[in-house]
């Protein structure tokens, strides 16, 4: 079923389709929550990879909206859980650290989508939608900048360390206030 579909079968004989929204900003969840009910989905909110593991095992959802960057942990460790507890699924993965490296690793795992943050429903909804490649998409012959480099390799770094910036910064031979300086800057541009 599309979730053009589910708009039309939510009503009071039909149950509406179940929907996770997994983030730890609750500004956020209550928008989104609001603006996807209104679109026809039972929202549930969980604000940390453990309280959506449990919702998970209570009830697994039609469809997921994950943050990737959670407290304690990575919100990559819940697509797996999430596409165990049904195959069916469909995830979303949300973020406003948005790498090439955390894009992969969420589509291998088998999120359908990955959008940046800012994101409204109607993106989200679309995101739901996608079932198919776009072989459209335009290909930038320019080469990443030295920022954008740098950035993706701590990231792939950090996310071999588990979030861990301590460990990362052993690894990478780097003071640890350094990385968390370099961490709370946005992601530079590709190109």
């Amino acid at each position: 079923m599309s979730v053009a579909q589910v708009a039309e079968v939510a009503s009071p004989l039909h149950d509406a389709a179940s929907l996770l929204l997994v983030d730890d900003d609750p500004v956020l969840c209550e928008v989104l929550a609001r603006a996807l009910t209104r679109r026809g989905f039972t929202v549930s909110i969980a604000n940390s990879v453990e309280a959506a593991l449990q919702s998970v095992e209570d009830d697994p959802p039609e469809y997921a909206v994950v943050d990737l960057k959670l407290p304690g942990q990575s919100g990559l460790k819940l697509i797996a859980r999430l596409k165990a507890a049904d195959e069916n699924t469909r995830v979303v993965m949300l973020t406003g650290h948005a790498s090439i490296p955390t894009a992969i690793e969420a589509i291998k795992l088998g999120a359908i989508y990955y959008l940046p943050k800012p994101a409204n429903a109607d993106e989200i909804l679309a995101a739901f939608n996608r079932d198919n490649a776009n072989d459209d998409v335009a290909v930038h012959g320019s080469t990443l900048t030295v920022e954008r480099v740098e950035w993706e390799h701590i990231s792939r770094v950090l996310r071999d360390h588990d979030g861990n910036v301590s460990a990362t910064a052993r690894a990478l031979s780097m003071h640890r206030r350094t990385l968390q300086r370099k961490l709370r800057r946005p992601p530079p541009d590709s190109a």
